[in-house]
């Protein structure tokens, strides 16, 4: 029986071992296309600022220099160091080129193959298109290289196996809904691509579940376990009409952190307007605005949304 017992263990190991095997040989991405466009670095810097890399990947706190490298991020799977995204070559991107840099931003995955961990929030970019690549890629070209490395993520075991992020690729990384509606007008769907896509709201405004991924059940009813031990109210259509928000204070609120009842943002959101927001257009915020405060059945459509199968982007 002992014997039978061993072997049966070591079957099993065996059969485990494999499992891991065929995991960290798996695959994942593909090689992007050849980014054409001439990039337009003032558009780029536009869309830097709109999707959170200046607020994320800057340490404000420390009086970090921009984009090299961000506040710690403290969540229940451990701590995550935003990296350096200047043009130094061993510590940012200096070493890059415009295809790795499309890579990392529409798929998640880092010049060595490499899955990033979702707290780089590469879901919302997937559809961004390959003159949003070059613009990004043109403004990122200006930034002065900062020689100052970012600690390692500190995860401990299993979530340090990076092998086990293709599991949750697999689970939860699909493009986000951002294409333009029929019947829509223009200023909604702009506002669609932006808060769905670029300034990725339901990243914070969405549960999660045990695995990090966004409920679909949940998606904008807000999120009572950010980073740090903030929370992110609900910005479902209904709820905000009942806390006062309309189009014009909404839209507001987001240039100026401001709220209809006098107070300011606090947390995560003054951060998000102090350092993306403020910066967009009249026209984007009121785009937003209009987009959150009509909604689209949020509730019905997250569930095809975050359910999309995993698919190849370039």
């Amino acid at each position: 029986m002992r014997q039978f017992l061993i072997a049966g263990i070591a079957g099993l190991s065996l059969a485990g071992a494999t499992t891991v095997a065929a995991l960290v040989a798996w695959p994942i991405g593909s090689d992007p296309r050849k980014i054409e466009p001439e990039g337009d670095v003032q558009r780029g810097a536009y869309l830097a600022r709109a999707s959170g890399c200046v607020a994320c990947h800057t340490n404000f706190e420390e009086g970090g220099a921009a984009l090299a490298g961000g506040a710690p991020l403290n969540t229940d799977f451990g701590t995550f160091y935003p990296p350096n995204l200047t043009t130094d070559p061993d510590h940012g991107l200096g070493n890059w080129d415009v295809e790795q840099f499309a890579k990392a931003i529409r798929q998640g995955i880092a010049p060595d193959g490499t899955p990033y961990y979702p707290a780089f929030t590469y879901p919302f970019y997937a559809n961004f298109s390959d003159q949003d690549i070059a613009d990004l890629w043109a403004a990122f070209q200006t930034v002065a290289p900062v020689a100052e490395s970012t600690p390692e993520h500190d995860v401990g075991f299993p979530f340090d196996q990076r092998w086990g992020l293709k599991l949750w690729r697999a689970a939860f990384f699909g493009a986000p809904e951002t294409a333009p509606v029929d019947g829509k007008s223009a200023e909604w769907n702009r506002g669609r691509e932006l808060v769905r896509g670029a300034a990725h709201c339901a990243a914070c405004h969405t549960g999660r579940n045990l695995a990090g991924g966004r409920d679909p059940s949940a998606f904008f009813a807000g999120n009572d376990a950010l980073p740090g031990g903030n929370k992110a109210p609900s910005i479902l259509p209904a709820t905000l009409a009942e806390r006062g928000w309309t189009v014009d204070n909404l839209s507001y609120a987001l240039q100026s952190g401001i709220t209809p009842s006098g107070d300011v943002f606090g947390g995560s959101m003054g951060e998000v307007v102090q350092n993306g927001t403020r910066f967009l257009t009249q026209a984007d915020l009121r785009a937003m605005a209009t987009y959150l405060m009509e909604g689209e059945g949020l509730k019905e459509s997250a569930v095809a949304a975050l359910s999309t199968p995993q698919k190849t982007y370039d």
